[in-house]
């Protein structure tokens, strides 16, 4: 029961944002007119990548064996785990949109918190794309430099995390999985 009110007010908040929006083009109010282009703009692009990256996710559940999960991503994987996992972020594409899912899939396959956690921070701070395009910018100097202080840290607070989690012996709950 809680779960259909929950859908029916987010069913009711998105049908009050359309009715503001189309209420703005008609009263020319333009923060609202603004806010519909933008909006516009972001569902445009998450229709162009969300669909080809969940067919890739989908792939990726299916083709890679849960062995090689646990092999490379799990407790026995020490420390290439964090780098496998950065070396999975820096290729992923689509942001957290994507990470989050291919992160549950490790999760499902067997990976550790500590690198599930990685991976999912390392894919908002290393996308290849991004920092090619930082460093053209900005300077390899300092990409090289926010990523090699950033690294270390976002593995060191994994680390504590998995702790902290292990600790209380947290399990994701049955409606994520």
């Amino acid at each position: 029961m809680k779960n259909n009110t929950k859908i029916d007010i987010n069913i009711i908040i998105f049908i009050v944002f359309i009715f503001l929006i189309i209420f703005s083009y008609l009263f020319k109010y333009r923060l609202g007119i603004q806010i519909g282009e933008n909006f516009m703009i972001f569902a445009r692009d998450m229709v162009k990548i969300l669909p080809p990256a969940f067919i890739l996710i989908g792939l990726f559940d299916v083709w890679v064996k849960k062995e090689t999960i646990e092999k490379n991503f799990g407790d026995s994987s020490g420390f290439k785990k964090y780098l496998y996992s950065i070396l999975l972020a820096a290729t992923t594409v689509g942001g957290t949109f994507v990470a989050f899912p291919v992160a549950n899939s490790l999760y499902h396959k067997g990976a550790q918190y500590s690198s599930i956690f990685t991976y999912i921070t390392a894919a908002s701070l290393v996308m290849i794309p991004m920092s090619i395009m930082e460093a053209s910018i900005l300077g390899f100097k300092f990409t090289a430099i926010r990523i090699g202080v950033s690294l270390p840290l976002v593995v060191l607070s994994s680390i504590f995390l998995e702790k902290y989690f292990k600790k209380d012996e947290y399990k994701l709950p049955k409606a994520a999985a």
